[in-house]
């Protein structure tokens, strides 16, 4: 069945049907009835339709709504999408009045809404989503305490600090992606019904009361955007690809620190899986996909940007693919946080202590304090490390002689710097990786967690 086969003599050609139709708007179910609901209730208002046509109608929709949620309604192979199917099932309910949903209303402000409405909820479930996540990375850097280890620069070992900062690095970086998505939603939450195929109509539409029954906080301000633009969806996806981004870095480290070179964490048996040819593997396949697939939303980004980058005012046929992609970003999105936060709500963490090398900054640092040039005394120290080197002993080794030879500022009492944990409690600046920072930082995370 299709909406306007009134045009032609005869039906469409088997190949024309196969390429032009999509089933993956039937996921819009809801949000289509949902839609029709409220365009009814606007039409009966503005006395477009009598009271008992909107009552029939809406005990149709009602009806396709019960059974969406139920999964009892049956697509049919001869619906050419969503709205047709809709129509057509309402039809089967009510008769001829089924015809009179679509009056002051085109599949093109029609699948604009149903996306834009797919897309608010799944904002919100988004943002759910990831603020759990960050409260399992701030649990399990308070369930760190004092543990240290070496942060890292270029895959070297850089600078002591506490466990918990380098978990909480992820957290933040999480928040901002759940603002992100607090932020595109504002541009989400914008109503299109009433812009009709292109230049709306000249039936008494009420577009303001479609938007505020579907809490929709404005309706549209120009009807050739409302029905041909998709930014809203790339936002979304946008979003999303960002987030995976940083998931995708996460999990590049939950692998890394499974292996045996690291050993820093230990993933519980119901979030790893085994391998078919070595008895004693125990993979962190969930970290692998989540890194992997983040490819393909950065993917769907691209696919969904150039497919809007030449396209004339006002709808064309090509903004069809626009949900596939939008569906694939957030059908893997939703997925690899459910995933990652259980295998980090579960994991064990035991990293090992780092090298001593991690306190030569702190070194230099005090010999800054003491009034030498910072380059005279990265050089110092530079020397001394490469002198214990060469003798292949590590910089916990050093003796107060060694320390006065490096630089005659250095004293005795700075060998307690040689201790990473000494390294930590002596750091000072804002922020950074000292275990008062780590309380602040949080004591303010949890600030921000529903």
């Amino acid at each position: 069945m299709s909406l306007w086969s009134g045009r032609f003599a005869s039906g469409p050609d088997e190949t024309l049907w196969r390429f032009t139709t999509d089933d993956s708007d039937r996921r819009l179910l809801v949000d289509d009835v949902t839609g029709s609901l409220a365009h009814v209730d606007m039409l009966g208002e503005v006395d477009l339709l009598d009271e008992e046509a909107v009552v029939r109608i809406r005990e149709g929709l009602e009806h396709i709504l019960e059974e969406a949620h139920a999964g009892r309604f049956e697509f049919r192979d001869t619906d050419e999408d969503i709205h047709t199917a809709v129509e057509r099932r309402l039809g089967e309910l009510i008769g001829d009045d089924a015809g009179r949903l679509h009056t002051g209303r085109s599949r093109n402000d029609q699948i604009a809404l149903d996306l834009r409405l797919y897309v608010r909820r799944a904002v919100d479930h988004r943002i759910e989503q990831i603020q759990h996540l960050v409260r399992v990375l701030v649990d399990q850097a308070e369930d760190a305490g004092d543990t240290i280890v070496a942060s890292y620069t270029h895959l070297q070992q850089a600078q002591a600090i506490p466990f918990a900062h380098h978990l909480l690095a992820y957290a933040w970086m999480l928040l901002r992606d759940a603002d992100r998505f607090v932020d595109a939603r504002e541009r989400i939450d914008i109503s299109p019904l009433g812009a009709g195929a292109s230049a709306g109509s000249a039936l008494p539409l009420r577009p303001d009361l479609v938007a505020e029954s579907l809490g929709f906080h404005t309706a549209f301000g120009n009807s050739l955007d409302a029905v041909s633009s998709r930014d809203f969806a790339s936002e979304y996806v946008f979003a999303a690809a960002q987030t995976m981004v940083h998931l995708s870095r996460l999990s590049e480290e939950l692998a890394l620190w499974a292996t045996e070179e690291y050993a820093w964490a230990e993933y519980d048996d119901a979030y790893t899986t085994g391998s078919s040819a070595l008895p004693h593997k125990k993979n962190p396949d969930i970290a692998e996909l989540a890194r992997g697939k983040a490819a393909t939303v950065i993917g769907d980004l691209t696919g969904l940007l150039a497919l809007q980058k030449g396209l004339p005012l006002s709808y064309n046929r090509d903004l069809q693919e626009d949900k596939r992609a939008v569906f694939h970003a957030d059908d893997v999105l939703t997925t690899a946080l459910a995933a990652l936060t259980g295998m980090i709500e579960t994991a064990e963490f035991d990293p090992p202590a780092p090298s001593s090398w991690v306190v030569a900054l702190d070194l230099a640092e005090v010999l800054v304090a003491r009034g030498v040039p910072f380059r005279d005394a990265h050089h110092a120290v530079g020397a001394l490390v490469a002198n214990l080197k060469a003798e292949d002993r590590d910089l916990a080794t050093a003796t107060a002689g060694e320390l006065e030879e490096a630089h005659p500022l250095l004293l005795p009492e700075d060998l307690a710097l040689l201790d990473p944990k000494g390294s930590v409690e002596a750091r000072r600046s804002p922020r950074g990786g000292s275990f008062v920072s780590v309380t602040e930082q949080i004591d303010e995370l949890r600030t921000f967690l529903p």
